[in-house]
């Protein structure tokens, strides 16, 4: 799992700092950013292993960023970046899980994680995306 890439993207600084902190504990490389239009600038440029997303950003949506990665390119690299869409918002969440569903293979790497969500549960989703066992966690 060591030197994976994952690049966070949350404009609530405290829940920034936690993912970070957690995912460099299980040797992931982070990057982690509170704008969405400086964090997609850097998948576009530096496309991660995984980007966990959060819907409600202060500068654009996440559902938007989500959409300009399926849209981007011949199905390159950034188009199939997996993502974990984490909000706190239900009705958002239903409905991107509907949206999810209607085109799996448009959506086929994306999970929707509703917050607030407990640490390892999080990390049980970051190793499915990344396609790596699930592992003991020794704490």
């Amino acid at each position: 799992m060591a030197n994976k890439h994952i690049l966070v993207v949350e404009d609530r600084e405290p829940l920034l700092s936690l993912l970070r902190t957690v995912l460099e504990e299980e040797q992931y490389a982070v990057s982690a950013y509170r704008e969405g239009h400086v964090a997609l600038r850097e998948i576009v440029a530096n496309p991660p292993d995984l980007v966990i997303l959060d819907l409600r950003l202060t500068d654009m949506s996440g559902r938007d960023i989500l959409e300009t990665l399926r849209d981007h390119g011949d199905g390159g690299a950034i188009a199939h970046v997996p993502v974990i869409v984490a909000t706190a918002a239900t009705l958002e969440a239903d409905t991107l899980s509907q949206v999810i569903a209607r085109n799996p293979a448009r959506y086929a790497n994306v999970s929707v994680l509703q917050k607030p969500f407990e640490l390892d549960d999080l990390l049980i989703r970051v190793r499915q995306a990344l396609g790596e066992p699930e592992g003991n966690q020794a704490d």
